[in-house]
């Protein structure tokens, strides 16, 4: 009897580790990102999170795979944010000027980040990562919609008007008269047709350029529809709004005005795919400004 109890015993202790062999721990302090447990079997894995990682979140569990994702190099990366704009399901966000892959479980592999890098960033490769989720993406979205919604009786701030100004009215020397000829001038908030854009001359200009340059009003603004957005802080694909305007509208040309800095390129591509997709054909050109208030081309 002894006998068979010290077999059953050295039996039970293979069986109960043999799903053990090949696990791995992470070494986990409070300290570490991400940090996460590894539980391995024969045919799939999952980890669980302790605390927060740059993709894994605590309290939920992630199938882990090996299949196709994308991989980005931050030394080429210029920081524009086309790539981050082209992905549709939110796995890439711009941090500290350098587009990341934040939550590798939003990236569904297909790659619509790749032809949108202007600098080939961004390649693919087969490793280990999260699976796809799917739901996780669609919630995401519509989180995202219902934050960006507004009251029924809409917002007064985007009441599209034209604004006439009198150039005969008298301007003290140490002020300068506005420009401006309309509102809004946010490009997430004009409407796609409006009165002031037929035979406009349209401006689209970065946030920044407007503080940078002393004189924007008198030598960009002054005849001009004006559109300003800031391609880095704006979740927005501009050029699918741009290209709505160009198409219909009577816009005769169009100027881009943006900063020195590289996440600034994002606007100027938003309005060349702009032009590109509307098949409009009107003279444009682009301006760029320094951080110092020069104007450099």
């Amino acid at each position: 009897f002894f006998f068979l109890q010290v077999l059953f015993a050295i039996f039970h202790k293979q069986f109960r580790d043999r799903g053990k062999s090949t696990a791995k721990k992470a070494h986990i302090t409070e300290n570490s990102a991400p940090n996460y447990i590894i539980i391995m079997s024969s045919t799939e894995k999952f980890i669980k999170c302790r605390i927060f990682g740059n993709t894994y979140y605590p309290g939920k569990e992630y199938k882990i795979m090996i299949r196709k994702i994308i991989k980005i190099d931050e030394e080429k990366c210029n920081g524009c944010g086309e790539c981050a704009r082209a992905c549709h399901e939110g796995a890439i966000e711009m941090i500290d000027g350098k587009a990341r892959l934040t939550r590798e479980d939003y990236c569904d592999g297909l790659g619509d980040c790749l032809p949108a890098c202007p600098v080939d960033a961004i390649t693919f490769e087969m490793r280990e990562a999260p699976a796809y989720d799917e739901m996780a993406v669609m919630a995401s979205k519509a989180a995202q919609q219902n934050t960006q919604s507004t009251l029924p009786c809409g917002c007064p701030g985007s009441q599209s008007k034209s604004i006439s100004r009198n150039v005969s009215a008298a301007v003290p020397e140490s002020q300068i008269a506005s420009q401006l000829t309309q509102w809004p001038v946010q490009i997430k908030l004009v409407p796609v047709r409006a009165p002031y854009f037929d035979g406009a001359n349209l401006l689209v200009a970065a946030d920044c350029t407007a503080f940078a340059y002393g004189n924007f009003h008198n030598d960009f603004i002054r005849n001009h529809t004006t559109l300003v957005g800031c391609p880095k802080l704006d979740d927005v694909d501009y050029s699918e709004k741009l290209t709505a305007i160009l198409s219909n509208n009577d816009i005769k040309s169009v100027t881009v005005v943006r900063m020195e800095v590289p996440c600034c390129g994002g606007i100027e591509n938003a309005v060349k795919n702009a032009l590109k997709a509307s098949g409009v054909f009107i003279p444009w050109r682009v301006v760029t400004i320094s951080t110092d208030g020069r104007i450099l081309e």
